[in-house]
């Protein structure tokens, strides 16, 4: 896909929910469903974004807020950009634009899981400012481990 537009990050719509499962398809060895999108979309729907590019799709991400009862803390759910549009600086854009509305909601701090083997979502994430905190054995359901990684905002 050769797209020369200007990118555009957006709130996502329920209209975008097939295109961003195709894009997570295309993503993830065991990618979310639709049905889990559209959860997403209902519980937090001022943190799920999406890169447009000549009006289509490029990429997304899935983040929410999370109470603690002492502090709210960001969490990244999902982050996909299409393989072919890889590297051009979508994801980090999708990342920005969530920061951004995280320390507009009081957000303290960042979280993810990243799978172990994923070398390059991990230095992505480093590069962004993102630290490697704990592994969770087992995490994902064919049994690798997670690396969680977190970052933290001055307020």
């Amino acid at each position: 896909m050769v797209l020369s537009g200007k990118m555009r990050i957006r709130r996502a719509q329920e209209k975008d929910i097939e295109m961003i499962t195709g894009i997570e398809s295309l993503s993830f060895s065991d990618p979310w469903d639709q049905n889990a999108f559209y959860e997403t979309l209902r519980f937090y729907p001022n943190t799920f974004f999406i890169a447009e590019i000549d009006g289509k799709i490029a990429g997304f991400i899935a983040a929410g807020i999370e109470d603690t009862g002492e502090v709210l803390v960001g969490h990244i759910m999902n982050l996909a950009v299409l393989p072919e549009l890889r590297k051009r600086g979508i994801g980090r854009e999708l990342v920005t634009r969530t920061e951004r509305e995280f320390i507009l909601e009081g957000v303290s701090s960042i979280q993810l899981e990243v799978r172990e083997s994923n070398v390059n979502a991990q230095e992505f994430y480093e590069r962004l400012g993102y630290q490697k905190i704990l592994t969770i054995a087992e995490y994902y359901a064919n049994g690798e481990d997670a690396i969680i990684m977190m970052k933290w905002f001055l307020l």
